[in-house]
Parts: C-alpha cells; sequence; structure tokens
C-alpha cells in the first residue's frame, strides 16, 4: 500500500519528536532532503499531528496567579509567562491567545481525564478557538459539548458550531448547538427563538454545565462583536453611555461586574446571570489591552478559574 503524505508527516513527526533523531539522521533513514523534513515538519504543527504543550509555571507566574485568586476569590488563577512588548499589538495578542490557548487545553484535557463524564458549556471567540487547535485527540465518547451563545453569520474558526464541534470531534464526544443568532434583531425575535424546541433542549443541558468555558470582550468600537458587525455603532456607543465595559457570554457588564440595564442584555439568547452563578465559569483572558474588561468582571463573582497571559495577568493585578 503506498504511503500516504499524512503517513509520512506522523513517521517524520515521530522520529524527530519521540525518537530524538535529528534531521539528518531522518533523511537517511526516510530518504527525503533536510530541506523537504524541515517543511514537512512545519506541516505536521499546522495540520494539528503535532501538537505542543508547554509547561510555564514558575515562581513569578504562581505568584501572581496566587495574588489574583485571593484579591478576586478565586479558586485557581493559571498565568502564563510575559512575552513583553513585541512591536506590533496584534502580533502581542495572537501571541497572548496562543499561549492561553496551550494552556486552557492541557486544564480541560486534565478535566475530561480525571472525570468519567463530563457536559461543557463553550463560548466563542478567538481565544477558544486557540484552545481548540490546542486541545489534543482523547477519547472520552461521554464527553458532551454545548454552544452556550448564538452563532456569527459567517463561516469563521471563532463561530461557536464550529469551535463545539471541532472540539467534540478531538474528543470522541458529542456536540450540542444552540441554533439561534449572538442577537435577535428585537426583542419580540428573541421571545420567539427562546421558545423553540431545539433551543430549550441546548440551553437545558447548558444548565447542567459541570463546567463553562468562557472567553470576554470589551464594550468598545474595537472590540470582535463591533468589528464583526454583531451589534451596531449606535449600540455601542449606547451601551458606553450605559457604562458598560466588558461582554461575556452575551451579557454586558459594567466597572463594578454588574450587568448593565441595556435592551441588547435582552436581545442574546443563552443562559442567564442565575445560571452563570450556579456553574463553574473558566474563564480565559489574552491581551494586555483587555485589564478594565477583565478586571470588571472578575469583581461580577461570576468567574471560578482564570487563565490568562502574563502581560494581561499584570495589567489586571495593577487594577486590583
Amino acid at each position: 500500500m503506498a504511503q500516504t503524505e499524512e503517513d509520512l508527516l506522523v513517521q517524520l513527526a515521530w522520529l524527530y519528536y519521540v525518537a530524538n533523531l535529528n534531521q539528518e539522521e531522518i533523511a537517511a533513514r526516510v530518504g527525503v532532503s533536510r530541506f523537504k523534513i524541515n517543511r514537512l515538519l512545519a506541516r505536521a504543527r499546522e495540520t494539528g499531528i503535532v501538537r505542543i504543550s508547554i509547561d510555564h509555571a514558575t515562581v513569578a507566574t504562581l505568584e501572581l496567579g496566587e495574588a489574583i485568586a485571593r484579591r478576586f476569590g478565586l479558586i485557581e488563577c493559571i498565568v502564563t509567562p510575559a512575552t513583553g512588548p513585541l512591536g506590533d499589538p496584534a502580533s502581542e495578542e495572537a501571541a497572548a491567545r496562543r499561549a492561553v490557548g496551550i494552556a486552557a487545553a492541557a486544564f480541560l484535557t486534565r478535566r475530561l481525564e480525571e472525570a468519567e463524564r463530563l457536559v461543557v458549556g463553550l463560548a466563542w471567540g478567538r481565544t477558544i478557538a486557540a484552545l481548540v487547535e490546542a486541545m489534543p485527540s482523547l477519547r472520552k465518547a461521554e464527553a458532551r459539548f454545548v454552544s452556550l451563545m448564538g452563532s456569527l453569520s459567517r463561516t469563521a474558526r471563532t463561530n461557536p458550531f464550529d469551535c463545539v464541534q471541532a472540539l467534540a470531534q478531538r474528543c470522541g464526544g458529542e456536540a450540542y448547538l444552540l441554533p439561534a443568532p449572538f442577537i435577535a434583531d428585537s426583542k419580540a425575535d428573541y421571545d420567539v427563538i427562546m421558545s423553540q424546541k431545539l433551543v430549550q433542549e441546548s440551553l437545558a443541558l447548558a444548565r447542567q454545565s459541570d463546567l463553562i468555558v468562557a472567553s470576554f470582550g470589551d464594550a468598545s468600537e474595537n472590540s470582535f462583536i463591533s468589528t464583526h458587525d454583531l451589534v451596531h455603532r449606535e449600540e455601542i456607543e449606547q451601551l458606553t453611555r450605559d457604562g458598560a465595559v466588558a461582554d461575556m457570554l452575551g451579557k454586558f457588564f459594567d466597572r463594578d461586574g454588574r450587568i448593565v440595564d441595556s435592551p441588547l442584555n435582552a436581545r442574546t439568547p443563552g443562559i442567564g446571570a442565575e445560571d452563570m452563578r450556579a456553574r463553574e465559569i473558566v474563564l480565559l483572558g489574552a491581551g494586555r489591552s483587555k485589564g478594565e474588561a477583565l478586571a470588571a468582571l472578575l469583581r461580577s463573582g461570576l468567574v471560578t478559574r482564570l487563565i490568562v497571559d502574563g502581560d494581561l495577568a499584570e495589567e489586571v493585578a495593577a487594577r486590583a
């Protein structure tokens, strides 16, 4: 039987990362040039055949995590090493998301391996997508993953449907989708959506989640929900006037961690604040620009555990 490219990628990855052969030794054994081996190893990482996990715990990150956990009453705060300035804000945030994604994947893997059965509620966003990308393959057929928020209007890696399905596929578990938009056009549309049988079934499972993995955004014109046209500019401006500085799981919060009195909070299908309070919420945070938003959410008392990049953790600690 002819060897497929995937077979070759797996063979090269095993020889390099497990057998500890160098590229010259692999070239002699497999009959492939060193240049091609280097390219194929990169391909193995890009396609997920090779997944990198980093043991990030240092004295500094442990102390910072403990300080944040004590200040905000968290069970746990996992801090990845700070990257510091990279000269480009977009590159800094991308690096932060990758670091938090790797740490979150390691955390979720442990929880899945420890539990006989686990129901995981999942938000969406770029940091959640980084978690999915870093997640290794597991055999947990009894695991269930349910989306907690409505969908985007376009296909994207951050779409909740894609994140939930990809995570379930990695674990051999089941995916449950919330068949709704992220935000309804009106309160009347919201009521109709929430009355649908499939929506009620998904939310019933969401309320049984053993843990919720969430990310968050700020309530500004540069936020994900604004740049992806999920809310209009006028609505963002009104949210700012209402005192909103952060959003999590489709709800908007002020600086003190209180849900703001905004019509938008009554148009986002999903679980409510009381449902959140009854569940274990693991919040993922990446990007130093989100310091104010993260501090606000930690003041809400809804967050149980935090996984955060070092630069953002330092920002939050300074605001505590």
